[in-house]
């Protein structure tokens, strides 16, 4: 099978493209990708089962698998914090690109259970939120963020850009003050001052 097939099936995936491309992975073997496909067509119990039939050898599918039951409104299992870390803020972005909104929801339900294995995850939530131009939602998730996770810099050069993006410069200078302050050489808090200073 010409690689360029497969490459063209998993863009279509990721963008939203040809439905098409989830009988592909299912006639050629990509077991992975067939299952993704699943879980974004509506199916996500069966989704699960496809993950799992794999996810003793494939930590993403390991991953997916607990993902299709969040889709579904449920905890089973339990995600590393290196899962979280790798597949979380990817895997709710494509949610986001086939607006699938009660996944999305049910999904963002157990963040207070998924700060608890890694503290990043409202910044994940939040940023996505703020990605897709829903940014008083990202606002919430990155406050709640700041308030448990303070350290971290990203977290303060988000609320950075979103009250730069709002019109709120002197919060959005004192964010990335805050920002600069953790971690001085940061540079996208850099070019956001330098932003800041020519809109003033």
């Amino acid at each position: 099978m010409d690689l360029s097939e497969y490459l063209k099936a998993r863009e279509e995936l990721l963008t939203a493209g040809n439905p098409a491309c989830q009988q592909f992975f299912a006639d050629n073997g990509y077991v992975l990708e067939y299952a993704y496909a699943e879980l974004i067509f509506g199916n996500p119990e069966q989704a699960k089962k496809i993950f799992l039939s794999i996810a003793g050898h494939d930590i993403r599918a390991h991953w997916g698998a607990f993902l299709s039951s969040m889709c579904m409104g449920k905890l089973e299992g339990y995600p590393s914090y290196m899962e979280l870390r790798n597949f979380f803020e990817i895997d709710l972005q494509l949610l986001f690109t086939y607006y699938i909104g009660n996944y999305v929801e049910n999904i963002c339900n157990y963040s207070d259970w998924l700060f608890t294995i890694n503290p990043e995850i409202y910044k994940y939530i939040g940023r996505v939120f703020l990605k897709n131009d829903y940014i008083d939602i990202g606002l919430n998730f990155l406050k709640r963020g700041k308030d448990k996770f303070f350290n971290d810099p990203e977290l303060h050069y988000l609320l950075a850009e979103y009250y730069f993006r709002t019109n709120k410069h002197e919060s959005a200078e004192e964010y990335i003050n805050n920002c600069l302050m953790i971690l001085p050489e940061y540079y996208p808090a850099i070019s956001l001052r330098q932003k800041l200073n020519n809109n003033c």
